[in-house]
């Protein structure tokens, strides 16, 4: 089986496209969403619309859920709640109903699937040290978990109960091992890298490829500005911060 896993697309049509594209090419079984279609750019009605052509096993993300009165939003900084409520305005009656219907937590033979942590996935807390991921492993029923949320691309592997922290873009699962993967982010990213992240898993092979693909950030940049949203939500594009 080849998983194509990816996360925090964010109304970015244009980054989303590019990795479809790129999926294209690699001969995936099934795709796996872990949250965040929609928050931040403008296209969230399309990036909704190409989710569901893909029939993407999607998780809830905070982003997600805020933008149907789910999650309470006076927490999200000011740029993000302008974001929300203006993706909140565009969206259809039955683009409401797919993301109230969302799941937090997906899990099957292979793999689980959340948005932030599994630790109440429900307060969409950032994964981003090991302490954190101490707590995740220990409620992990499989040897390895896909996570998003935080844009940044990285693997926590727990092996004999020490934790270490990887940016390899390629790795091996060893099943005496457990491995939290976060694919990063399609329409935002947030580790200095400002190509779309994206994630595929090979259960055959027991790979896991994180991969990159340029998109049209001027394009992106241009339809923010023109929607109306703030500008620094199109300027961060441009250095992947």
């Amino acid at each position: 089986m080849r998983y194509g896993i990816f996360s925090d697309i964010h109304g970015n049509l244009e980054a989303f496209q590019e990795v479809i594209n790129a999926y294209k090419n690699e001969k995936i079984d099934k795709y796996l969403c872990a949250g965040d279609i929609v928050g931040y750019g403008a296209d969230p009605n399309e990036c909704i619309d190409k989710t569901r052509q893909l029939q993407a096993l999607t998780v809830a993300g905070n982003h997600d859920w805020a933008a149907v009165g789910m999650t309470d939003i006076t927490y999200f900084n000011p740029v993000a709640e302008q974001a929300i409520l203006w993706t909140r305005a565009k969206l259809s009656d039955e683009e409401k109903d797919f993301l109230k219907s969302l799941k937090l937590v997906y899990e099957n033979s292979d793999l689980i699937l959340v948005h932030g942590t599994l630790n109440k996935p429900e307060e969409f807390n950032y994964l981003m040290d090991v302490e954190l991921a101490q707590v995740d492993f220990k409620l992990m029923k499989k040897n390895i978990c896909f996570i998003g949320h935080s844009h940044i691309a990285g693997i926590f592997i727990e092996a004999k109960g020490e934790i270490s922290y990887s940016v390899q873009t390629q790795i091996k699962i060893d099943p005496n091992k457990k491995y939290i993967v976060n694919v990063g982010s399609v329409g935002q990213p947030r580790d200095r890298d400002n190509r779309a992240s994206f994630c595929i898993f090979d259960t055959d092979r027991k790979e896991v490829y994180l991969k990159r693909v340029d998109y049209s950030i001027d394009k992106t940049q241009a339809k923010i500005i023109k929607a109306g949203l703030p500008p620094f939500l199109a300027e961060r594009l441009s250095t992947g911060m």
